[in-house]
């Protein structure tokens, strides 16, 4: 397979990367940072400026049989316009603009977050923000009040609608799109995770024993990315070691006595 990665310099796109080459596949990384190893091209894009998104894409030589989606900012403090351009309006602006560089029956992959589940009780605020141009992020910081940790959350919870939201227009283009959310991955933005939510991800990550490798999220992507998930089409896999089912169990009395 060609593939199309971003983000794939550090943290799990670089796990991701180095998992295709090792089974063959030819990669093209963009990010901002030249990866170390794997890629076969890198290509530089800043996906918060919609002039490099444009540039990149120019760049960009397809038919790919596969676009992951993985570049994205963490929660950090006096970066939250940043992060909401990053993490959803710059990917979206390339990802559709990426649309006609993907072979018939490409797959895509949305990397999300745990931390975007809340996405249909905030149904009305990511609306908002999936219709905002790619130059409104600071105008809808302000008007919103957004702090750090809810940026973060609301684009994560954005990247989940808009992945549901393009499924039927995937479909008739002969594309298939997933997302996945991952949640307290021993990356080298853990500490950033751990500084926003707080107590949270302690507890979680003690419930169930220690938090997610690079790797094991490298491997759902891997399969969504395949011909192997071919019937699988907008649906959000969450890859928590099983957080979820343990807060949904304790929300719901459900725990065996």
């Amino acid at each position: 397979m060609k593939v199309a990665l971003t983000g794939g310099a550090s943290g799990i796109g670089a796990e991701v990367a180095k998992k295709l080459v090792a089974q063959g596949h030819e990669v093209t990384a963009f990010d901002v940072t030249r990866p170390a190893e794997g890629a076969a091209r890198w290509i530089e894009v800043n996906l918060n400026d919609p002039a490099s998104i444009s540039a990149a894409l120019d760049a960009a030589h397809g038919p790919y049989d596969a676009l992951i989606n993985n570049a994205g900012l963490p929660p950090r403090e006096g970066l939250e316009s940043v992060i909401l351009g990053v993490n959803f309006l710059g990917f979206r602006s390339f990802l559709t603009g990426f649309l006609d560089k993907l072979a018939p029956g490409a797959a895509i992959v949305n990397v999300a977050s745990r931390a975007g589940a809340a996405w249909r009780d905030n149904i009305d605020e990511v609306k908002a923000l999936m219709a905002c141009a790619p130059d409104e992020a600071q105008a809808f910081v302000e008007a919103r009040g957004i702090d750090h940790v809810r940026a973060y959350n609301l684009s994560k919870e954005a990247v989940i609608a808009f992945t549901i939201a393009e499924t039927e227009a995937m479909i008739a283009r002969g594309l298939r799109m997933n997302s996945v959310s991952p949640a307290a991955v021993s990356t080298g933005i853990l500490e950033d995770f751990k500084s926003a939510f707080g107590d949270k991800v302690a507890k979680a990550i003690g419930r169930v024993g220690r938090p997610g490798a690079p790797s094991e999220i490298a491997d759902v992507i891997l399969y969504l990315a395949s011909p192997q998930s071919a019937w699988i089409k907008g649906q959000d896999i969450t890859i928590d070691g099983g957080m979820t089912a343990l807060a949904m169990s304790d929300a719901l009395g459900l725990k065996s006595t």
